[in-house]
C-alpha cells in the first residue's frame, strides 16, 4: 500500500498537527469542559490514523510484532493504577483519593489528581485505538488475495 495522492499527503501534513494538538487540549482541559482522557485519546488516535492512511502502510514499515504503542499503552495503564493506589499513602487511606491541592475553581490546575488521570487515560486510549487500527491494517495487507 503506497498511500494516497500528493494532494492528500500535503493536506494531511497541514492538518494533522492541529488535530493532534486539539486532542491534547481536550485531555488537559477535561476536568473543566466536556471531554477528558477518553475523548482526547480518540482524537489523538484519529490524527495518527490519518497520517498512516495518507502515507500508506509502507510509511511505518508495518510487520506482525510488538510496536512502541503497546509499550505506551501498558505504561499509561500502570501509571493510572499507581496514582490511584498512591491515595493510600498520601490521603485518607482510600483508592483514587484526591490528595493533591485542589486549587482555584475554573483554573487549569484546579482538580488535584484528575488532570493526571486524564493525561494517562488519554495516552492509553490513543495507543489502544491505534494498535487496533494497525492490527487490522497489518492483517489486511498480509492476507492471501
Amino acid at each position: 500500500m503506497k498511500g494516497m495522492t500528493i494532494i492528500v499527503k500535503k493536506t494531511t501534513q497541514l492538518i494533522v498537527g492541529m488535530v493532534f494538538m486539539y486532542g491534547i487540549y481536550v485531555i488537559v482541559h477535561g476536568h473543566l469542559t466536556p471531554g477528558g482522557g477518553f475523548a482526547g485519546g480518540v482524537v489523538i488516535a484519529g490524527s495518527l490514523i490519518l497520517v498512516t492512511l495518507a502515507n500508506g502502510g509502507d510509511f511505518l514499515k508495518l510487520v506482525k510484532e510488538e510496536m512502541g504503542t503497546t509499550i505506551v499503552e501498558n505504561l499509561a495503564t500502570i501509571l493510572v493504577i499507581m496514582i490511584a493506589a498512591s491515595g493510600f499513602l498520601f490521603g485518607t487511606k482510600a483508592f483514587f483519593n484526591n490528595y493533591l491541592p485542589k486549587g482555584i475553581v475554573g483554573h487549569l490546575v484546579s482538580a488535584g489528581v484528575l488532570p493526571l488521570y486524564n493525561i494517562f487515560v488519554g495516552a492509553e486510549v490513543a495507543a489502544s485505538i491505534f494498535i487496533i487500527f494497525l492490527s487490522l491494517m497489518i492483517f489486511k495487507e498480509e492476507s492471501p488475495k
